[in-house]
């Protein structure tokens, strides 16, 4: 982590999204000026306008524009900091994922209270599903008629990624809405059902980091945690050669 991030209480940084510690850092800066700006302000107004120095009231009060031209220069500020950085930092982050091919894709389902990791096996291609599928032994409906759905697999909370490879993550909920946040990752993304919706980072450190549900889901939701393991390139290989050759459900606790 860049040092000057450390005084802020920033958790480890283990993403190459450096952008959005960056983006954190000037909002605390851009709140002290304020603070201080305002602070000033204040004390400037207890002087000037004291009673000693006004003993009579003045029912009219300013006359000067000055307050309007500062509202003018303050709204202008405004619309250069949404235009010239919050709202290219939002295209940059949503719109330009990295390829699939070049990424490793799983998806990510939240339920009441764990976290379902989803991954295509060993030939990398998802089993197909439909809802009309879904039943107590196959809460994803998988087509188990697919090809497919013998090298696919499943894991609890319990998810695993390769370093310096980017990572495309679909996020979607089997029941209520949920909040997919692995902070060292710089990873956040609301589980809505009925939804998937696509989020993406970069492991850089390797390591094991705690995956959070960032909204309120139940009566169990703070115990609604798992974990993101990021392993080399030939550990990940290894990891999913052994799920996939267990075929779909495995590690699931469905099947």
């Amino acid at each position: 982590m860049n040092p000057s991030l450390a005084v802020l209480g920033l958790p480890i940084n283990a993403s190459a999204q450096q952008d959005v510690d960056k983006l954190i850092l000037f909002v605390h800066l851009l709140m002290f000026a304020l603070f201080a700006g305002w602070f000033v302000y204040f004390v400037y107004v207890l002087i000037r306008f004291n009673r000693k120095r006004n003993p009579k009231p003045d029912y009219v009060g300013a006359k000067s524009h000055a307050s309007s031209y500062v509202e003018g220069a303050v709204a202008l500020v405004e619309a250069a900091l949404l235009f010239g950085m919050a709202i290219p930092i939002w295209s940059k982050a949503v719109a330009h994922f990295p390829s699939e091919k070049e990424s490793t894709v799983i998806n990510v389902i939240g339920q009441q209270f764990q976290w379902n990791g989803w991954y295509p096996g060993t030939n990398g291609v998802f089993v197909k599903a439909d809802p009309k599928l879904v039943a107590g032994d196959n809460p994803f409906g998988f087509d188990k008629k697919d090809p497919n759905y013998k090298y696919n697999f499943t894991v609890i909370s319990d998810l695993q990624v390769p370093v310096n490879k980017p990572v495309v993550a679909y996020i979607s909920s089997l029941d209520v809405i949920h909040s997919f946040a692995c902070r060292p990752l710089r990873a956040m993304q609301d589980a809505i059902p009925g939804m998937r919706i696509p989020l993406h980072f970069t492991p850089v450190r390797i390591g094991e980091y705690q995956i959070n549900c960032a909204q309120l889901c139940g009566i169990s939701h703070s115990r609604m945690k798992g974990t993101i393991k990021v392993v080399t390139e030939a550990d990940y290989a290894k990891w999913i050669a052994s799920k996939s050759s267990a075929g779909a459900g495995a590690g699931s606790g469905y099947e």
